[in-house]
């Protein structure tokens, strides 16, 4: 995966166009048309491959969008973002999207990666990590693998903590996101924020 992270847009697209090999395509179109659950393992590592290539793209584009202009004009980009970045994960992660004084997007951040059902989040590495970006303002968010959105009596505190310990170093907390599949709970929009 982390090769992928690596590649430029031309190799990314080049791959994406790329023909299959015959034979692999061949077993394709045999096992989907006669109704097979799947394919060959190759086959399938293929098809794994493609799509891995395609959501880098897509995670590249929604973030250039986000680069040009305010975040949060534009909270479906946002969220299109997180949904491609940690909805099928099966852990935890905490996500930091660091903005810059005209909420722009200045880097995104997986900071904290958990369990299951829990990730440990530090505010003192939150606090540091906006720091060493220069922002201006941030966007939190983290996954719920269970598919939930509600937030836990955990995530309310959590998110109080991290307001009070940014704010004493004026860094403003814009929204607080918990994804779960392809849904996702604002705490703005919730007034919890």
């Amino acid at each position: 995966m982390n090769e992928i992270k690596r590649m430029s847009r031309a190799e990314l697209a080049c791959e994406l166009i790329a023909m299959p090999d015959a034979s692999i395509a061949a077993d394709a179109i045999v096992s989907y048309a006669s109704g097979a659950i799947s394919a060959s393992p190759s086959c399938e590592e293929q098809v794994s491959r493609k799509l891995s290539v395609a959501r880098e793209v897509l995670m590249r584009d929604l973030a250039a969008t986000m680069n040009k202009g305010p975040v949060m004009r534009s909270p479906d980009t946002v969220r299109e973002w997180l949904k491609l970045h940690c909805a099928r994960l099966e852990h935890e992660v905490f996500i930091l999207l660091h903005l810059d004084v005209r909420n722009r997007l200045i880097a995104a951040e997986e900071i904290f990666r958990g369990t299951l059902t829990h990730t440990s989040v530090y505010p003192r590495e939150v606090v540091k990590s906006a720091l060493a970006r220069n922002a201006a303002s941030v966007l939190l968010a983290h996954n719920h693998p269970s598919g939930e959105t509600d937030p836990s009596p955990a995530d309310t505190v959590l998110t109080k903590q991290l307001v009070s310990a940014l704010a004493l170093v004026d860094v403003r907390v814009a929204d607080h996101f918990i994804v779960a599949g392809d849904r996702i709970l604002s705490f703005a929009e919730q007034g919890l924020l």
